[in-house]
C-alpha cells in the first residue's frame, strides 16, 4: 500500500509514496548499520560540529516545515514555528552537553584501574507518531547520534513529507548519509525491522496498543526497547490557586495541538470549594479559541490529524454521554470536508464513563470535581495511565506534597507539563517504561560497559 500524505483541513491528496518491499528494507538496515560503525569511531566534538548544523537549519527553515507540518497533520502555523524551535533546543543540548554525559566514570576498586564507559548500541529503530512529527523524531534521533549510533526512522503514515524531511535535514547538516535513514515501510513490517540483526534498539512513541506489539517482538528477539505511550493527564487545582492563571493554562494545556498530546491536562479536577467558579472560566476561555484554517496564523485550534481519529475521538463521546457525562460545550464534529472537532467539554464524568477510562486524543476536556484534596489525589492515581500531572495552588510547597502523591513520570507545580531536554522524560504504568532526554536518554541505547584492569 503507498504512503499517502493528506491534508486533514481539505481532505486533498497532497503526495503518495510507495512502500519498500522487504528485500528494500533489509538492504537499508544493513547499509545502516555498515555506516553506524564507521560514525561510531567519530569523536564527540566531530558529532557535536554536525549536530550544532542541524540546529542551524532548522532555525533556518522554522518557516517551511511548520507550513509543512499544517499541511500534512493540522498544526497552526504558531505551534509548529514552537515545535521546529524546540527541535533546535534538542539538538544544541546534546551538542554542548554530550560529551559529558559519554565520559567515562572511575570507581575505586581492588583493581589497579576500573572505570565504566558508554558505548554506541547500534542502530536505533525509531517508530513514530504524527502529532508532533518533527520533535518526536529529534528526541530520539539527537541522543542517540550524538551516543554514536545510527537512526532508522518509521515513521506515521500520514506524514511522508515531513519523514522525509528530517532524512534530508540531517544529511544537509553533513551527517554520513544513511546514518539516519526514513524506512517507508508498512506497519505490518515493523516486526521484520526489529527482528533484523541489524537493529540494536527499539524506541516507540504511540498508543498503548501499539507499545504492548512492540514490546512483544523487542522481547523476543532480546532488543532494548523504549516506550512512551498514552497518557490521562490530571489537572488539579487546589483552593487556593489563582484561578484565572490556572484556567488560562488549562485550555492551553489541553488544546494544544488540537487536544493531541500524551501530556494534555486531559483529566481537571478542581476541589469542590472553587469547582463552580474554576469551571465558569475554563468555559469561558476554552470559547475564545479561534478555530480555523491551520495556515492562517490567527489560528489556534485546527483540524484533528485524520477523519477516522475525529470518528473514534466522537463515538467516545457520544458514548460517556450515554454513560451519564454532560456536554456543556461543543461535543459535535464541524460539517465540512475537514477533520474539525470543536473545542469541547465534558462535565459530571465519572468512572462509569469511556472518557474516565480511556484516553481522548482530541480536543475534549473533562471536569472531574473532587469533594477534597484526597478526593482530588485519588482521582489523578485512578488510571491505569502515568505520564504526567500538574498541581495548581498559591502555596507551592503543599502542591509539592500533592504532586509527590501522583503516581505518573512528572509532576508540575504551576505549570502545564512539557518535555524539556535537560529533564528526562517518559511513564509510568500503561504509559509505558524507559526514559527519554536529559542523560538519561543518551543513555538508554548504549553499552554501559565495566572495565577492570589489575
Amino acid at each position: 500500500m503507498p504512503y499517502i500524505s493528506l491534508n486533514p483541513a481539505t481532505n486533498e491528496t497532497l503526495k503518495t509514496y510507495a512502500s519498500w518491499d522487504s528485500r528494500h528494507l533489509a538492504s537499508v538496515l544493513e547499509q545502516t548499520d555498515g555506516v553506524q560503525r564507521t560514525w561510531a569511531l567519530t569523536t564527540l566534538p566531530e558529532r557535536a560540529d554536525r549536530m550544532n548544523r542541524a540546529a542551524m537549519l532548522l532555525h533556518e527553515r522554522v518557516n517551511e516545515y511548520a507550513v509543512l507540518m499544517a499541511a500534512e497533520m493540522g498544526k497552526p502555523l504558531r505551534e509548529g514555528r514552537a515545535e521546529v524551535e524546540k527541535c533546535a533546543l534538542a539538538c544544541d543540548y546534546y551538542a554542548v552537553h554530550a560529551e559529558h554525559f559519554m565520559q567515562i566514570e572511575r570507581v575505586q576498586t581492588d583493581a589497579g584501574k576500573s572505570y565504566v564507559s558508554y558505548e554506541p548500541l547500534g542502530v536505533v529503530l525509531g517508530i513514530m507518531p504524527w502529532n508532533f512529527p518533527f520533535f518526536q523524531v529529534m528526541r530520539f534521533a539527537a541522543p542517540s547520534l550524538m551516543a554514536g549510533n545510527a537512526c532508522v526512522l518509521k515513521h506515521a503514515s500520514n506524514v511522508p513529507q515531513c519523514a522525509q524531511a528530517l532524512e534530508q535535514l540531517f544529511r544537509d547538516a553533513g551527517f554520513p548519509p544513511h546514518l539516519f535513514t526514513t524506512l517507508m515501510i508498512e506497519a505490518s513490517d515493523v516486526a521484520d525491522a526489529i527482528a533484523s540483526p541489524f537493529v540494536h534498539g527499539v524506541t516507540l512513541t504511540g498508543s498503548e496498543a501499539a507499545g504492548r506489539k512492540v514490546a512483544s517482538h523487542a522481547g523476543q528477539h532480546l532488543k532494548k526497547c523504549v516506550l512512551e505511550l498514552g497518557g490521562s493527564d490530571a489537572f488539579i487545582i487546589l483552593k487556593d490557586a489563582d484561578l484565572d492563571i490556572a484556567a488560562s493554562f488549562a485550555v492551553k494545556s489541553r488544546f494544544q495541538n488540537c487536544g493531541q498530546s500524551c501530556i494534555a491536562a486531559k483529566r481537571i479536577i478542581p476541589v469542590a470549594e472553587i469547582a463552580e467558579e474554576f469551571l465558569s472560566l475554563f468555559i469561558k476561555k476554552t470559547a475564545e479559541l479561534k478555530m480555523g484554517d491551520p495556515m492562517s496564523d490567527a489560528t489556534q485550534l485546527g483540524p484533528m490529524a485524520r477523519l477516522d481519529l475525529r470518528k473514534d475521538l466522537h463515538e467516545q463521546v457520544v458514548d460517556s454521554i450515554a454513560q451519564g457525562a454532560e456536554p456543556i460545550l461543543g461535543c459535535e464534529p464541524v460539517h465540512g470536508n475537514g477533520a474539525f472537532y470543536p473545542p469541547s467539554i465534558l462535565s459530571r464524568v465519572t468512572a462509569k464513563t469511556r472518557a474516565y477510562n480511556e484516553e481522548l486524543f482530541g480536543p475534549v476536556a473533562t471536569v472531574i470535581p473532587a469533594a477534597n484534596e484526597e478526593e482530588a489525589i485519588h482521582i489523578a492515581n485512578d488510571t491505569r495511565f502515568g505520564l504526567g500531572s500538574s498541581i495548581w495552588g498559591r502555596d507551592s510547597d503543599h502542591a509539592e506534597q500533592v504532586a509527590r502523591q501522583i503516581q505518573a513520570g512528572c509532576s508540575f507545580v504551576n505549570g502545564m507539563v512539557r518535555s524539556d531536554p535537560r529533564l528526562p522524560f517518559g511513564g509510568i504504568k500503561d504509559s509505558g517504561f524507559g526514559r527519554e532526554l536529559s542523560y538519561h536518554g543518551i543513555r538508554e541505547f548504549v553499552n554501559i560497559k565495566t572495565v577492570w584492569i589489575r
